[in-house]
């Protein structure tokens, strides 16, 4: 039984709520982004093996892609601000955990906190947003404003990052997003008109627990493969047991009269396209991303201020164009921004592939930067678009809450799967030179030590006194091999990504309700 909440959803969108709106998810792609900048300081301060680093940033995105469905659920029922409120102060603990410093098991723990408050933010931010906004015209501005907030939190994370490195620690940087955190729940008590949609929304408890321990097995799969074996007992088991409560999931979202997610949503065939396109477009983009983090800070060994600077081109060119993605939304539509921006998000990829690390200065990245930049802004404004503008206005909360579960699925999945891929083509590379090295036995026994505790990111950062004259840059040179293997796997992803919008979102998709 639904209680007794009353529906309320606002005529127009105030300028209160959209402030709160936007800060909400800038400091939600403020903490999304965040560890990218610091990667190679983190592995190196706190000596991590390869999935011990991928699992600082995926302790974050895990809980987002776990929870978004059911934070979007809770949203619909009891009120967009709740949420908003909620996942701040979820955020501002888990910084809070994160910035008091410790091992790296403190730091997961901080950043699952923070992830699972940021699953509140994505989806009710957006939601509370286009409920709001009836009529196309406000709702494309309201879009575009909250897509231009998202690109700036990843705009000021590197800096922020890089900056706390330089004149202190990278804990520093956790603290200073726990201040944003405080300010975004204050900003939403003080400024938000609340809405809510209820009807027909319950508390799915057998489809939140299957489709959570399903992304959970599956994204543990696929971070300890590289680690454990791809064959290993525990990495197989994950599998199987992601594919059982998917399956799951499925049977019992089609059985149960109020689901968390409407199924049938996904024949609408713009929604489902926009679907895929979400998980595989932000695979293809955040994966390259995580390539490029390693790539400046671990292999080129950048400072992290000057690591910093490619993700400031990146994300800053957004807000630069907010105006053209208003009009773009209106006039042109979804399917062809999100061909273009995936198309070239693709180019940029290759394009950095195609540099030699010695040869990554930021002039020579400066035009591909751009083009990662300008695909970035098309389509994380068009996959929301082409998702909630084909669904009752009712159903705002759970399309969102789709939306944002899809895109963080494939943000996950971006830094597991092409740190996996990496790692495992650098591993082979590195093996047999390591087998050969001319060193004394006892510098041989500590590389091979090290080598096997923690791989090529391991062996590249670890100090191995005058051994690492010699195996320092066979390593980098491995991992430059293996990262730019990631490169070109995101690049193809984004290629497929954009065959797909092309087919499947319908031409002409204005934004509009239904």
């Amino acid at each position: 039984m639904i209680p007794d909440v009353v529906e309320k959803t606002p005529s127009r969108l105030s300028a209160g709520t959209l402030i709160a709106g936007c800060v909400a998810v800038f400091l939600a792609q403020t903490g999304l982004v965040l560890p990218a900048a610091v990667n190679g300081v983190i592995q190196q301060t706190l000596h991590l093996s390869g999935s011990q680093l991928t699992w600082v940033s995926d302790a974050f995105l895990v809980p987002i892609a776990m929870f978004s469905l059911t934070f979007g659920v809770f949203g619909d029922r009891y009120g967009r601000k709740k949420m908003l409120v909620i996942g701040s102060l979820l955020m501002l603990a888990g910084y809070l955990v994160s910035a008091a410093g410790g091992p790296v098991q403190q730091l997961w723990t901080g950043q699952a906190l923070c992830g699972i408050g940021a699953a509140a933010l994505f989806p009710s931010s957006l939601a509370i947003i286009i409920a709001s906004t009836p009529r196309p015209a406000d709702r494309a501005k309201g879009l575009a404003a909250w897509t231009t907030a998202l690109s700036g939190g990843a705009l000021v994370a590197p800096p922020l990052a890089g900056g706390a490195v330089e004149f202190g620690s990278f804990y520093w940087a956790f603290g200073a997003v726990a201040v944003l955190a405080a300010a975004s729940a204050l900003l939403t008590v003080l400024l938000t008109t609340d809405s809510s949609a209820p009807e027909g929304r319950s508390l799915d408890w057998p489809g939140q627990i299957t489709i959570a321990g399903a992304l959970l097995a599956l994204l543990f799969g696929v971070i300890e493969g590289p680690g454990r074996g791809w064959g290993s007992t525990v990495v197989v088991t994950a599998f199987v047991l992601a594919a059982a409560l998917l399956a799951a999931f499925i049977v019992v979202e089609n059985r149960t009269e109020r689901p968390m997610l409407r199924l049938d949503l996904f024949r609408i065939p713009a929604f489902a396209g926009a679907a895929v396109v979400a998980v595989v477009g932000m695979f293809g983009f955040l994966g390259g991303a995580y390539a490029l983090s390693i790539r400046l800070g671990v292999i080129a060994h950048q400072t992290p201020l000057q690591a910093a600077v490619p993700f400031l081109v990146i994300q800053g060119v957004t807000p630069f164009v907010w105006p053209l993605l208003v009009r773009l939304l209106r006039r042109v539509g979804p399917r062809i921004m999100l061909v273009a921006g995936l198309l070239a998000i693709a180019a940029g990829w290759v394009w950095l592939d195609a540099l030699p690390v010695a040869s990554s200065t930021l002039l020579a990245m400066l035009p591909a930067l751009l083009l990662l930049g300008f695909g970035f802004g098309l389509l994380v404004s068009a996959i929301t678009a082409a998702a909630v503008n084909v669904v009752p206005i009712e159903l705002a909360g759970m399309a969102s809450g789709t939306t944002s579960v899809v895109r963080d699925l494939g943000q996950t999945l971006g830094p597991a799967l092409i740190g996996s891929i990496a790692l495992s083509q650098s591993a082979s590379m590195l093996a047999p030179e390591l087998a050969t090295l001319p060193l004394p036995d006892a510098a041989q026994h500590a590389v091979d030590a090290v080598f096997a505790a923690g791989g090529p990111l391991a062996v590249a950062t670890a100090p191995l006194g005058q051994a690492s004259t010699v195996v320092g840059p066979i390593a980098r040179q491995a991992l430059e091999h293996g990262y730019g293997i990631g490169f070109q796997v995101s690049a193809a992803a984004c290629v497929f990504a954009a065959i797909v919008a092309a087919v499947f979102i319908r031409k002409g998709q204005t934004v509009e309700t239904r």
